[in-house]
């Protein structure tokens, strides 16, 4: 039962996206609510339940219609180091035809939205937003301990991704970029010239909100050459897994060195589709490395419950600074819909990085750090602190509202044997219950 306190503790926040600009993004600025509006919110049993209540009434109070579909997802339990891989990839062993996110129920619900006439369909955690007939915008924050971010001024909000986002538009084309993280991340890639010329969907002129592509996303071409180790312990939805270390070539996943289960299942996978040749990608194999995703919001949580299934490290990715890495197709892409007709698996997984360095270097030799030990830089733009200014104190407005603790890193012992091998005891101990 949800009390009268709890509620006016969180309706500001859900008053806020509710009025705020509307960005066609499942990260959203708002939803732009206006009178007379039809809303279809879209969820499924494992957001909290006030988070839903607060935004189906803040929706209410500007004056628009709202319905609610929530999807069972029957009980919650922890998460386990093959959740990644049933949420986020199709005809594998693993799962079933269909990854879990998009959630099956995704195309019905847009028929319905269409159908029955709905102005606006709220639903998604991330990923793209297809076209549609109607408006269309997300609903990330599955914990009410991720809805304080949404208080992050707006106008704020689009200056910082602006300012992160321009060095790489403006001096990507010849560019060379360098991924570090002491989890032992350590990869570097070209901005090739048709990478620019041909913009893909989030990867153009205006930046993506909330998600910022540090790499171009397919098709590809043989010229691609990102080469190196990218290493870590968390993902979207698995339990944390021992370190991994997944080695690329020229674009493409070569090895994978540990990962626990997560590991064994994804070199199992890795050996499966060796040989089949995806219509996005120049040669044969699923793994190619495309997502460089960059998070812009400092106020950002990870939530409670974290290891739980109804959370997920999934919300880590969101935080400004923080990179998760995907490889394989991406979401709504031809190589998904060919895959699907040929039964073949499809889809893409992630490793996060949390303390990451990204420099690029311009055919210039200018350098541009976009991030710093898993510090988003723009943060730190003079334009960025003056416009801060305008609503509070800088210092605590920009200010990260969570770092993780891992030992080695930012916290006292040694990282391989007090955290690498077992992160998910380390976070079970540490992390607020």
């Amino acid at each position: 039962m949800i009390s009268t306190q709890e509620l006016e503790q969180y309706l500001p926040y859900a008053r806020h996206v509710a009025q705020g600009p509307a960005v066609r993004r499942s990260l959203p600025a708002g939803y732009g609510i206006k009178p007379g509006m039809r809303v279809l919110v879209a969820v499924d049993s494992y957001y909290d339940e006030l988070v839903v209540e607060v935004i189906v009434r803040a929706i209410r109070e500007e004056g628009a219609k709202v319905d609610v579909f929530s999807a069972d997802m029957g009980p919650d339990r922890e998460c386990d180091e093959l959740d990644e891989i049933r949420t986020f990839m199709g005809n594998t062993p693993y799962g079933g035809k269909e990854p879990i996110e998009p959630p099956i129920w995704r195309k019905d619900i847009e028929k319905l939205t269409e159908m029955m006439g709905y102005d606006l369909l709220v639903r998604g955690l991330g990923g793209p937003t297809p076209k549609t007939p109607f408006r269309y915008e997300g609903i990330p924050w599955i914990s009410r301990d991720m809805l304080p971010a949404i208080m992050f001024p707006n106008e704020l909000w689009d200056l910082v991704q602006r300012k992160a986002w321009g060095p790489i538009w403006e001096n990507g084309p010849g560019s060379r970029v360098r991924v570090t993280d002491p989890e032992g991340t350590d990869y570097s890639f070209t901005f090739l010239e048709e990478h620019f010329e041909n913009p893909r969907y989030g990867f153009g002129r205006e930046p993506f909100w909330g998600h910022l592509h540090g790499h171009p996303v397919p098709p590809y071409t043989e010229k691609e050459d990102a080469a190196g180790v990218v290493a870590g312990t968390t993902n979207h939805m698995s339990l944390p897994f021992p370190h991994i270390r997944v080695h690329v070539e020229r674009g493409q996943v070569q090895r994978i060195e540990g990962g626990g289960k997560y590991g064994d299942a994804w070199r199992q996978l890795l050996e499966a589709t060796k040989n089949i040749h995806y219509p996005d990608y120049p040669k044969p194999g699923l793994f190619w490395l495309w997502e460089t995703a960059i998070g812009t919001n400092p106020k950002f949580v990870r939530p409670r419950k974290v290891l739980m299934r109804s959370r997920g490290t999934v919300c880590d990715r969101l935080r400004s600074g923080i990179i998760h890495v995907g490889m394989g197709t991406r979401i709504f892409s031809p190589s998904e819909d060919w895959a699907r007709e040929k039964e073949v698996p499809f889809g893409h997984i992630h490793v996060h990085l949390c303390f990451s360095t990204y420099e690029l270097t311009s055919k210039k030799g200018e350098k541009f750090k976009i991030l710093d030990h898993g510090h988003l830089t723009a943060l730190d733009d003079p334009d960025v602190v003056a416009l801060a200014a305008k609503y509070g104190d800088p210092k605590e407005l920009l200010k990260e509202s969570w770092i993780p603790s891992i030992p080695g890193i930012n916290a006292p012992g040694n990282y391989m044997n007090d955290f690498a091998r077992d992160p998910a005891s380390y976070i079970r101990a540490h992390e607020p219950a």
